[in-house]
């Protein structure tokens, strides 16, 4: 199986982990100039951006640990296109969450990092 298919699955696996929390999927892979963020939700009134990363094992460390400052930054700068290009009020408020899953354990970071802009 090639890395995007396993990708995909498992960002389908994190989507329906949020829906079935209550959570409803605004967008999938969002991508711009300024990165991608894999998963965009609304909590209640509250837009969530969700970093999901996979791993098949700790070989190479927790796939939470792939979340770096320099990753977190690129997240926030896509973040502000989503609300510019959704025309969402700037005190629209938002959360950054990771969703980490090694082998078959998933692992949700509930307001993972803040804003980094």
């Amino acid at each position: 199986m090639n890395k995007r298919r396993v990708g995909s699955e498992k960002e389908a696996r994190a989507a329906k982990y949020l829906e079935e929390a209550g959570m409803q999927i605004l967008a999938r892979n969002f991508r711009c100039r300024q990165g991608e963020i894999d998963l965009v939700a609304a909590d209640g009134d509250v837009v969530v951006f969700v970093e999901v990363k996979y791993r098949k094992n700790a070989g190479w460390g927790l796939p939470e640990e792939a979340v770096t400052a320099r990753k977190m930054q690129r997240i926030s700068r896509t973040a502000e296109f989503f609300y510019a290009r959704y025309q969402l009020p700037p005190d629209t408020p938002c959360r950054f969450d990771v969703i980490a899953i090694e082998g078959d354990t998933l692992r949700y970071y509930r307001d993972a990092f803040s804003f980094m802009g």
